[in-house]
């Protein structure tokens, strides 16, 4: 028999056990509703944390400036000594250069980064505060999500932008007065005045690490030059490409006659930390420069354990599906031992009026396999209703904040993973019915048609 006969068959005999194939198919739709939220979930988070690291970090690519400056040590013998600055001066340099190369890039962003400690009326926090240039940074100011306060405050240099778990913190308002303690590149103590100008909601676990300032009040605090910054950061387009064009970058700047760190060396040297063979290339005696170093790195360079983590979400997240599916196919096999019982006469008269043994097996496999992509659409739309539904609930609950975003759980899923996941379906239900189809295939019709059931 041909494979469209087979197909006309198996469909017939579907339609004719309604009730229970409807069952089966509600059985195998769940299943895979439970596969689909269960990895749209693990996706939204994953991608949510490294879009949260990548927030910390300041984008996908990450270009540190660093000078080598002379300072006296005092002893018996007085003598000279270098230590390692964090600054960049050349305020073009790098935007001409990732534009030269063609960097395919959402956007690309500077500021200065320092940590500092805010003080109001006695009470401390301390946070990482970047200096951002709120006139040109378009996108930064308006991916803000203001809770309290008004965005025309951003044209005061003394502004002061916190999240607000920061604020009741402190116990600060809009127009409070605070202090900001830092220290200059250089290492020397500095004392800031700056006026609270935006409170902007804890959307994420970042918002409550940092505030924001204005570059260039920020910049005269710690000694930075007007005009510069001490780093510089790429948002890709493609975030999958960063470790290709962290390398490539480096490539660029080595090409140009100029310092920079050999980020090649520090994967092999360090595979778990590639930042800490990094720092070694700008730290130490012997490592001696004239001018401005660059460090640059990914965003899996700078933060390996989320590589790991994500590694872990995908490992455990596969191991549940395939559990879920094997439940499942366990409950096809069963299903099919009994329709085989059912079916042995029929099978006696078709095996007795010239159906093939092998045709009979593949009637059964055909079966299956219709009720298992059936079943299988059904439960991926249900599922993409579900996770529509699931979005749209706020949720406050702290310690899930990590993974949520903007207080909302968030799904993604791949084409590619869906694609993988019905193979694997279909893959286990035809062996769960394998055993089925070959004694379907075996039976003899005479001793088919000789049962009684």
């Amino acid at each position: 028999m041909t494979l469209p006969e087979i197909t006309k068959i198996s469909i017939r005999n579907l339609s004719r056990s309604k009730r229970r194939n409807v069952i089966l198919g509600i059985a195998i739709a769940f299943g895979f509703f439970v596969v689909t939220v269960i990895d749209g979930l693990a996706g939204g988070a994953v991608s949510n944390l490294e879009d949260m690291t990548t927030q910390l970090m300041g984008g996908s690519v990450v270009i540190a400036g660093y000078e080598k400056v002379n300072e006296n040590v005092s002893g018996d013998d007085e003598k000279n000594a270098t230590t390692e600055v964090n600054v960049i001066r050349d305020h073009d340099y790098l935007q001409n250069l990732v534009d030269e190369m063609g960097i395919d890039y959402k956007y690309t962003s500077h500021y200065t980064r320092t940590m500092a400690q805010i003080i109001f009326h006695g009470k401390k926090v301390l946070a990482q505060t970047n200096g951002r240039d709120f006139a040109t940074d378009k996108t930064f100011v308006e991916s803000l999500q203001i809770k309290d306060g008004d965005i025309s405050n951003l044209s005061d240099p003394r502004v002061l932008i916190v999240g607000e778990g920061m604020a009741k913190t402190l116990k600060v308002e809009v127009g409070d007065e605070v202090l900001l303690t830092t220290t200059t590149i250089y290492g020397q103590n500095e004392v800031g005045d700056f006026k609270v100008g935006l409170i902007i909601k804890d959307s994420n676990f970042v918002t409550g690490m940092v505030s924001y300032a204005d570059i260039r009040t920020l910049n005269k605090l710690i000694d930075v030059p007007e005009d510069g910054y001490n780093i510089f950061s790429i948002y890709l387009t493609d975030k999958n490409k960063q470790d290709k064009v962290a390398v490539q970058i480096e490539d660029a700047v080595k090409n140009d006659g100029v310092p920079v760190t050999d980020l090649r060396e520090a994967r092999r040297k360090y595979p778990g930390n590639p930042e800490k063979g990094l720092l070694k290339h700008i730290t130490g005696k012997e490592n001696q420069w004239e001018g401005t170093k660059y460090l640059v790195e990914s965003l899996n360079d700078g933060a390996p354990l989320l590589k790991s983590a994500m590694a872990i979400v995908h490992l455990v997240t596969t191991i549940i599906l395939i559990v879920i599916l094997l439940i499942t196919m366990v409950g096809i096999s069963n299903t099919y031992r009994m329709v085989l019982y059912e079916r042995i006469r029929e099978i006696g008269t078709m095996r007795a009026i010239g159906m093939a043994g092998r045709d009979t097996g593949h009637m059964f496999t055909m079966e299956a396999v219709i009720l298992c992509v059936l079943g299988g659409i059904a439960g991926l739309v249900f599922g993409i209703i579900v996770m529509m539904l699931l979005g749209m609930i706020n949720i406050e609950f702290e310690p899930v904040q990590l993974f949520l975003k903007k207080g909302h759980m968030s799904f993604t899923l791949s084409p590619l993973s869906i694609i993988i996941q019905y193979a694997v379906m279909v893959f286990l239900t035809t062996l769960a019915v394998r055993g089925t189809a070959k004694k379907a295939a075996r039976m003899s019709p005479a001793e088919a048609l000789r049962t009684v059931k």
